[in-house]
């Protein structure tokens, strides 16, 4: 599925390419953009999450993403069904000035999944797409674990609404702690395999989260962007 855009670019060194992408070992010679480029120097948090989400699931996305960004921090995810997807139309939901970056594991004249090609449409013209991918690159397996780490270095924290214990979102997670953010995850019940993954965060030392107040008294962004 393609998208009609008109993408720019900037370069490892040019004026305008993330700082906090310098924190990578392996940083992308080249990004490319499809949206308002000064949205990248705002401070952001992730919500990722489940491809196959639980109700409860979306809903959690749902209102951390909407209490968060009325709180003045951009919400980045990754495009995906479920969790990313949840969050990424909260945000778009409470019209402007809200808005959501979408990092992409495709060229940005690709949408994957093809069935995010209307929120894929949502972001651009209201927020930003991004990718380390050329146009007419489709989604392969490795792209959104490289995916993943950028998403996990523009933000100050990460947060994990569901997620099983061998999923993308603890790559996320474990890729946030090697950079020196923060890590969140949502508690759920033991036995629920969409859960297993944030318990396990928890019992490794991520914050437990049932509050979008939990997360900002954590994270430090000017208090010029913070709402009461």
């Amino acid at each position: 599925m393609r998208i009609i855009q008109s993408i720019q670019t900037v370069c490892l060194g040019e004026p305008g390419y993330p700082r906090r992408l310098h924190d990578l070992y392996d940083p992308p010679k080249r990004l490319y953009i499809y949206g308002n480029m000064d949205l990248l120097s705002l401070p952001m948090v992730a919500i990722v999450g489940a491809r196959l989400a639980s109700p409860q699931g979306i809903r959690n996305a749902r209102f951390f993403a909407q209490a968060l960004s009325k709180a003045g921090l951009l919400v980045i995810s990754g495009l995906a069904r479920g969790i990313d997807g949840a969050a990424h139309q909260a945000c778009l939901d409470l019209g402007p000035p809200a808005t959501t970056v979408a990092v992409c594991g495709t060229g940005l004249d690709q949408v994957y999944p093809p069935e995010h090609l209307e929120l894929a449409h949502s972001i651009q013209t209201k927020g930003l797409l991004l990718s380390e991918f050329p146009s007419g690159i489709r989604a392969k397996a490795f792209h959104f674990p490289r995916r993943n780490r950028l998403i996990a270095a523009l933000a100050l924290g990460v947060i994990i609404v569901e997620g099983a214990q061998k999923s993308g979102s603890l790559i996320t997670a474990r890729l946030a702690l090697e950079l020196g953010r923060e890590v969140f995850a949502i508690p759920g019940p033991i036995h629920h395999p969409l859960y297993a993954g944030c318990n396990y965060l928890i019992q490794e030392g991520a914050k437990l989260v049932t509050n979008p107040k939990d997360i900002l008294d954590e994270l430090i962004f000017p208090l010029s962007q913070k709402k009461d």
